[in-house]
């Protein structure tokens, strides 16, 4: 199994990646190269796509939506990998910041940020669909005042984790990775319950406990 090289957007993005991969997937050996914004990113990944040379390489963009048409802005990106010689690239977009994918799981946000309020978000229909907020950035200083990107990012990677997490973008996240790479995790690690329900094209949230029912919005499909 060769290495998994993950093309962000931002540093805050690598910071939680290289904590959150780890954990959930302990035998994926991974490397982040962060960019300086969205511009960056997509300027450099046909160049480093064909200069490349590591054998058995495999590639993730992930980027955010930022409001924009999520499927364009995919098709944009899976442009970029075609012209870098690497149509096989994963592509995931994050609908539509990075802080979605927290305020998607209350409970991690409660020890990451030693609050147990947070742990009530999950009940307000504000925050039942963390990936149609327009700018989650923004709710995350509401709700974490003194809130910084980065150390934040390296706070919730030591908490959040996949059951249960209410943000479409990061199930489909994790989902492609595990698809990728299904023996990347060892079996009875915190995160095993990947095996379970993600490998198959045909998940669905289920209503068990374990992963509640996620209300997903036609517009935001699992990518």
């Amino acid at each position: 199994m060769g290495r998994m090289i993950f093309l962000v957007e931002e540093p805050s993005m690598k910071a939680l990646l290289e904590g959150l991969i780890p954990r959930l997937f302990p035998n994926l050996q991974f490397a982040c190269i962060a960019h300086e914004g969205k511009d960056d990113l997509e300027k450099s990944i046909p160049r480093k796509l064909r200069a490349w040379r590591e054998p058995g390489v495999s590639f993730v963009v992930v980027q955010d939506n930022d409001n924009g048409d999520c499927q364009a802005l995919k098709d944009k990106i899976v442009q970029l990998c075609k012209d870098g010689g690497k149509d096989d690239t994963l592509v995931r977009i994050v609908c539509q910041e990075l802080e979605a994918w927290y305020i998607g799981d209350p409970d991690a946000m409660a020890l990451a940020f030693a609050n147990e309020k947070l742990r009530d978000i999950g009940n307000q229909s504000r925050y039942r669909v963390p990936d149609t907020l327009p700018k989650p950035s923004e709710d995350l200083r509401r709700l974490v005042p003194g809130f910084q990107k980065s150390a934040g990012a390296r706070s919730m990677a030591n908490y959040l984790t996949l059951a249960g997490n209410k943000s479409t973008s990061f199930v489909a996240f994790i989902r492609g990775i595990a698809r990728l790479y299904p023996d990347a995790y060892e079996e009875g690690s915190t995160e095993g319950v990947i095996s379970e329900y993600l490998v198959t094209p045909s998940y669905q949230p289920s209503s068990t406990g374990l992963n509640p029912p996620i209300e997903v919005p036609q517009q935001l499909p699992l990518l």
